[in-house]
């Protein structure tokens, strides 16, 4: 979804879409296997911004990583920011900010970022591969992770090194068409 097509779009509806994406890619397709329990407990922040500019969308996410370190009630946030990075190697550059600000606010090792893109794609691979839409949303998207949840997480799970390759060997078995048409039908 472009630039101007965003703006016509309420943030009730935007974070609907991304809700949707998470219910039926993320679970649904078990691409996460920690994030259901966070889901299921109400656990996960959802927020849109109406961020324009790269700085705008430093704020909002300064505002966001403060919230998460301070609020043990939220176990994550996704901040979806439809109207600015919506060039995939323009966002891809920015995460370099991102892991500044993260070192600024003394927040390395306490909180790391996932990124999601509506473009994303895994370098060495075609814009059109399947396996990039394991990293694919509706919007830009910053996934703020607690690390100390996540490695408890890791630590649990059978098998964690085996996740990307089984969400590898999924979208692959899926076909482009189909996870195409799973991500357009999120945002119905």
């Amino acid at each position: 979804m472009n630039k101007a097509a965003n703006a016509n779009l309420g943030s009730e509806t935007i974070l609907a879409t991304v809700r949707a994406w998470v219910d039926t890619l993320v679970v649904g397709l078990n691409l996460c296997p920690f994030a259901k329990r966070e889901l299921v407990a109400a656990r996960v922040r959802f927020v849109a911004t109406d961020a324009s500019t790269q700085e705008q969308l430093l704020t909002a996410l300064y505002a966001e990583l403060a919230l998460l370190n301070a609020d043990d009630s939220i176990e994550t946030s996704l901040l979806v920011h439809p109207e600015v990075l919506t060039d995939f190697l323009d966002y891809n550059d920015f995460l370099d900010l991102v892991d500044m600000l993260i070192e600024d606010m003394g927040l390395d090792g306490v909180i790391q970022i996932a990124s999601f893109h509506p473009d994303y794609q895994f370098g060495g691979t075609q814009i059109d591969d399947a396996e990039n839409y394991t990293n694919r949303a509706p919007y830009p998207l910053l996934h703020l992770l607690r690390e100390a949840s996540l490695e408890r997480a890791i630590e649990s799970h059978p098998d964690v090194a085996a996740i990307p390759e089984r969400n590898i060997a999924l979208m692959n078995s899926m076909g482009t068409d189909k996870l195409k048409s799973l991500l357009k039908d999120c945002a119905k």
